[in-house]
């Protein structure tokens, strides 16, 4: 059950509503049009805003109807109204016969003055969340049925969500993270195929969904350490999507790797002042910022992380990470810009894929110790 908006878009020729009169003449007929398809509308109110015409209107079952009228010729309707799972729509997009695509022909055919028109498919608001948004902000609708799992931890919102497509989702501050479908994703961040991880010794940076350190142990390391500061994270992970983690998440220790709980920075710490090294560092943690700048919070933090990380990289060590999406090349520009800063001087890679759960395609790092000539 949700609230469904139906969005309808008109435009005529703005020297069609230039004058404050022609407004209510033009609103008045797309209204003529609503009431052959909207049941009991009823106008509410009217008013003038920036130089064009708002009319407010109700219509069974319980709908508010918003239409606008610009004065630069674009014309809006916004149509409002509970939808049960078994109700049927009070305006549909389906195939030809949709009343949705009726509308809109029956609206260019009886306004005169309409030059275009189109029409969204409803946005579900307020059950649950089933949109999300890509690296550049574009906004898109998951086939999400039920939230499986939910609870507010002092780091952030933790939730699994149930796609009917890409299985359980594990989603954290309202950012899709990871899904049942996202193998390819962990494979890539790995390098599967090209690094050989065998007798290694290895730190997962979070990773709390456990995925990583599940297909890391299939390649029989030395030892995985994973630092991971959320432990619901990882509780519901273990319960709820055990098909990206298997059983890694059960016990915080095995034959060959240990999970240690806490903030990954104190036991980074820790180990520079040991003088222990590491073959692979991987940061699983926060995407790269999306900004304008190098400034802020989380730039800080990822430049920390580097930093320390390459004072615990063996000479041939590999830190590995996740960068963000092709779509937002300036922040992947950003972060390259930030390795050709650490010194000793580095060498780096990159790879992408396909995530099903981001719909679009993920950049990847690969970063080395410049080897001396």
């Amino acid at each position: 059950m949700a609230v469904n908006t139906i969005l309808l878009d008109f435009s005529v020729d703005p020297s069609t509503v230039k004058n404050e009169s022609q407004l209510p003449i033009l609103a008045t007929n797309v209204e003529n049009v609503l009431r052959d398809y909207l049941s009991n509308l009823k106008h509410v109110n009217s008013f003038n805003l920036n130089g064009g015409l708002v009319k407010i209107y109700t219509s069974d079952p319980g709908a508010t109807i918003n239409l606008r009228v610009y004065d630069n010729g674009l014309i809006t309707v916004n149509i409002d109204y509970f939808k049960g799972e078994e109700q049927e729509p009070i305006v549909t997009l389906r195939a030809e016969q949709g009343t949705s695509r009726r509308l809109i022909r029956d609206v260019q055919e009886r306004v005169v003055a309409i030059k275009k028109a189109q029409s969204l498919t409803p946005l579900r608001r307020g059950s649950f969340m089933r949109y999300f948004v890509t690296s550049d902000e574009r906004l898109l609708e998951y086939d999400i049925d039920e939230i499986v799992f939910e609870e507010t931890t002092p780091y952030q919102k933790v939730q699994i969500v149930h796609s009917k497509t890409l299985g359980n989702m594990l989603v954290l501050d309202d950012l899709q993270n990871i899904a049942e479908s996202d193998l390819i994703y962990t494979e890539t961040l790995m390098a599967r195929g090209k690094e050989d991880y065998k007798d290694k010794e290895i730190i997962i940076l979070g990773g709390g969904d456990g995925a990583l350190l599940y297909e890391l142990l299939k390649e029989k390391p030395k030892e995985v350490i994973m630092l991971e500061i959320d432990e619901v994270v990882m509780r519901a992970c273990a319960k709820h999507m055990r098909s990206i983690c298997g059983e890694v998440l059960d016990k915080y220790s095995g034959p060959n790797y240990k999970i240690i709980v806490g903030d990954c920075m104190k036991s980074i710490e820790e180990y520079i002042k040991e003088g222990r090294t590491f073959d692979y560092i991987f940061g699983d943690l926060t995407d790269i910022p999306i900004s304008e700048s190098l400034s802020g919070q989380l730039w800080s933090f990822v430049n920390k992380i580097l930093q320390m990380s390459f004072k615990l990289l063996k000479p041939d060590g590999k830190f590995m990470t996740h960068l963000n999406g092709t779509s937002s090349p300036e922040a992947i520009e950003m972060y390259k810009s930030q390795l050709d800063k650490i010194r000793p001087p580095v060498n780096f890679t990159t790879s992408k894929a396909f995530v099903p759960s981001f719909m679009e395609d993920w950049v990847f790092c690969q970063v080395s110790f410049e080897k001396d000539k």
